[in-house]
């Protein structure tokens, strides 16, 4: 186990230098000039170049991926002589826009994306799982029709149409909860309850519908097993077949989509539900990031996100191992 986790962790290694260059190369192709945006609308051709000089745009991109790369091991220093300013390792760069480095700014920001990634993440999980299991145990009754009835729904809708429902019900009509937004969790546990408790219900309303779905579909196809018949056969309660038995072997796929959207959400992928509600999260960021040319920001914004999707199918394939014994034995 312990070198395939090596290995494992050296191929995220590699795809995560090959998301870099990528990401680099789409930008350095990029028209627009960072340099100028910095600059301002009034601004002279040597302060234009001595913005360009002091960011590092006037070198090659060999040489500005090189120091990118050599800044995430052992740190670098930006500016000219009169201002220096030092990012320690590891440096994802110094934003364009605020002179700040990047992973300060991420890990600003990261709280909001692991509160708002993770506990919705929970819910739509064992709701979801609970749904699609008790549907296809009760294939064809109303149980079954109620619940792929509510996945249609979850999948018609949309994440900006759920949130600004939820905002004019909850907060501007009823009044029950104050407006949406974070607060962080060592500052105030309630209101960062409060804060998260409609982006939560968005986000669940629509993920829900697709581990409903793929719940059932994969149930189903495991009560058509053979060992499940002589589970049966044998005796065994019905809540042994289905859940020690059934669950058991349907859950694989399951744990595959819910690490992928795991690493996702944290990593910053609910920009639509950050922004419907307000949260200053790494989605917005990125966005904000994109718009104003911000290389270091959209560099490590986007090695973050990958990370955390990388690393989230790594543990995907470890937890098989612990669910299925079939993984083990290959």
């Amino acid at each position: 186990m312990l070198r395939y986790l090596i290995r494992r962790l050296l191929a995220a290694a590699a795809i995560l230098l090959v998301i870099t260059v990528i990401t680099f190369v789409i930008f350095y192709a990029l028209p627009s000039d960072p340099a100028l945006l910095a600059c301002g609308k009034t601004c002279s051709p040597s302060r234009l170049e001595e913005i360009r000089h002091s960011l590092g745009l006037d070198q090659t991109f060999v040489t500005q991926f090189w120091e990118f790369f050599k800044g995430l091991f052992l740190g670098r220093d930006f500016g000219d002589q009169s201002v220096r300013v030092h990012c320690g390792a590891p440096c994802l760069g110094v934003s364009f826009q605020t002179d700040t480095p990047v992973l300060t700014t991420l890990l600003q920001d990261f709280p909001a994306d692991l509160s708002l990634g993770l506990g919705a993440a929970v819910v739509f999980l064992i709701l979801g799982v609970g749904l699609g299991t008790v549907a296809a145990v009760r294939r064809g009754r109303a149980a079954d029709k109620a619940a792929v009835g509510l996945a249609l729904v979850g999948v018609s809708v949309q994440i900006y149409f759920i949130g600004l429902l939820l905002l004019f019900l909850f907060v501007d009509k009823w009044q029950i909860l104050p407006a949406a937004g974070y607060t962080p969790f060592t500052q105030d546990p309630a209101a960062w309850f409060q804060g998260l408790v409609l982006p939560w219900t968005t986000l669940v309303i629509v993920y829900l519908a697709l581990y409903t779905r793929l719940t059932r579909s994969s149930m189903l196809e495991v009560f058509a097993e053979d060992y499940m018949r002589t589970a049966r056969a044998k005796g065994l309660s019905a809540g042994t077949v289905v859940l020690k038995h059934g669950l058991r072997a349907a859950i694989t796929p399951i744990i595959t989509i819910f690490g992928m959207d795991v690493g996702s959400l944290i990593g910053g992928s609910a920009v639509i539900t950050e922004s419907v509600f307000g949260i200053n999260g790494i989605g917005k960021l990125a966005v904000d990031s994109v718009q104003n040319s911000d290389l270091p920001v959209i560099l490590g914004t986007t090695l973050f996100a990958a990370t955390f999707v990388v690393l989230a199918n790594v543990v995907v394939d470890v937890v098989y191992g612990l669910v299925d014994p079939r993984v083990r034995l290959a």
